[in-house]
């Protein structure tokens, strides 16, 4: 298994995480962006998010080098939070977004997930979307799989 995070604090976070477990298989922790994956080209079975291209800066770019690094049988698994179908709720997310990134990270309340997804060359499998318990504005949930188109 491979992890990659730009920031060191949470990499150490996970290498102490690591050390105090008993993982039945190796770790690889890289530091590094997901617009730049140091890896070979179709060499993981698996790309699995979670909550997490709310933030990365160019998500467009990740997205792509995520569909680079999988194998042409590989998948993409995600849970993340985005952008909501519903016009009321969607007004909300834009307004909110501007100053939601400045407090939680850098996270965009109003990506479109599918579309990124599909725009960076994956075939959607499986999507499953909907609201979590919480305030609407950022409960929007998709889960789901993807292959490299």
């Amino acid at each position: 298994m491979i992890g990659l995070d730009p920031s060191p604090k949470l990499l150490s976070m996970a290498r102490e995480t690591i050390r105090s477990q008993a993982f039945p298989f190796p770790v690889e922790l890289l530091q590094a962006s997901a617009e730049a994956i140091p890896l070979r080209s179709g060499s993981l079975d698996t790309v699995v998010t979670t909550w997490t291209l709310c933030t990365i800066p160019n998500v467009t770019s990740a997205l792509a080098e995520m569909c680079r690094v999988l194998k042409p049988d590989g998948r993409f698994l995600f849970v993340e939070h985005g952008l909501s179908p519903d016009p009321a709720v969607r007004r909300w997310q834009d307004r909110l977004t501007p100053i939601w990134k400045r407090i939680s990270g850098g996270c965009h309340l109003n990506r479109a997930i599918s579309q990124l997804v599909q725009d960076a060359g994956f075939r959607i499998d499986r999507i499953e979307t909907g609201y979590m318990k919480g305030l609407k504005p950022i409960t929007y949930m998709y889960e789901g799989f993807a292959r490299p188109a």
